[in-house]
């Protein structure tokens, strides 16, 4: 068989396979339509988005808006949650904090996707001493507990939104490098790479069309309830005072603000509370949802 064959068959395997991807979301997806808790949580994460990218119309104040006069108000009609010990709108700091929130959960969940991928991959992919000098790196952060790793980054780092994000996203590199070695060990022998090397496919070509692709399903579990553990951990660094720093509204900011006024004033840090809770309860919802749809073991 000539080069060109060769090639014209590996064109025709690769058509047969995209559209056999897109048969196979398409049924994620109605599996995923059928679990009830699944979609409550999309609806949850979606409300979220919605929030945080019309913040500036549903949020009636500003975000630093004080009137002393109003200060330390219950929950009432002009303010639906309250204000705060400087007067300010609580329910617009928590709508404007859900940006911050998800900008946080997205882009350090992303830092460690795509680097704990890239060094997954390699180990996987290449074995041998790379494999186990990347590994044990990765045993080394997680023998850290990921808030004390955290903590420690921000702190030599100093406190901020870029830093938090570098923060939480290094210490959750680990989870996803061991994520993809495992897939990249179980697909790197598989007919479909072996073609791709046949006809001359470098090795970074077949890790990134080949490999990756058909390894999304566990990063994207992973990466849903990764947005989760992020944002908990963010609203934990601004709570010791090491995250986001006033008056920029961050629900662990505004918690921390709080805790001195909980006693009289519950609703100072009850609301950004249950912001925090339902948006981790929502997308583990989601998460959940996602692991049993991509699971091939439980198709109908």
């Amino acid at each position: 068989m000539t080069t060109d064959s060769k090639k014209v068959d590996i064109q025709k395997e690769n058509v047969a396979e995209n559209a056999k991807k897109r048969s196979q979301w398409l049924e994620v997806w109605r599996r995923l339509r059928q679990n009830k808790s699944a979609m409550v949580g999309l609806g949850i994460i979606i409300v979220l988005i919605l929030s945080a990218l019309l913040a500036d119309i549903v949020a009636p104040f500003g975000i630093d808006d004080q009137n002393l006069m109003n200060a330390l108000q219950t929950p009432n009609s002009n303010h639906w949650f309250g204000t705060d010990n400087f007067g300010r709108d609580i329910f617009s700091r928590v709508v404007h904090g859900s940006r911050i929130s998800l900008q946080v959960g997205f882009i350090a969940v992303g830092i460690a996707m795509i680097t704990g991928g890239i060094l997954g991959a390699i180990a996987g992919y290449y074995g041998g001493k790379l494999d186990n000098f990347i590994m044990r790196m990765m045993d080394i952060l997680l023998a850290i507990p990921s808030i004390l790793l955290a903590i420690s980054i921000v702190a030599a780092l100093g406190p901020g939104l870029s830093n938090v994000m570098i923060a939480v996203g290094i210490s959750s590199i680990p989870s996803y490098s061991r994520i993809v070695r495992a897939s990249v060990l179980t697909l790197k022998d598989q007919e479909f790479v072996e073609a791709a090397r046949a006809v001359g496919a470098n090795d970074v070509r077949i890790i990134g069309r080949h490999i990756i692709p058909n390894s999304m399903a566990p990063i994207i579990v992973q990466a849903t309830l990764g947005v989760a553990g992020a944002i908990l951990s963010a609203a934990g660094l601004s709570f010791i005072g090491l995250g986001i720093q006033p008056p920029t509204p961050e629900w662990g900011a505004m918690l921390s603000s709080g805790r001195q006024f909980i006693r009289d004033y519950p609703h100072m840090t009850a609301f950004p509370g249950l912001a925090i809770m339902i948006t981790i309860f929502g997308l583990n919802l989601l998460g959940d949802g996602l692991r049993d749809a991509l699971d091939p073991r439980l198709k109908n």
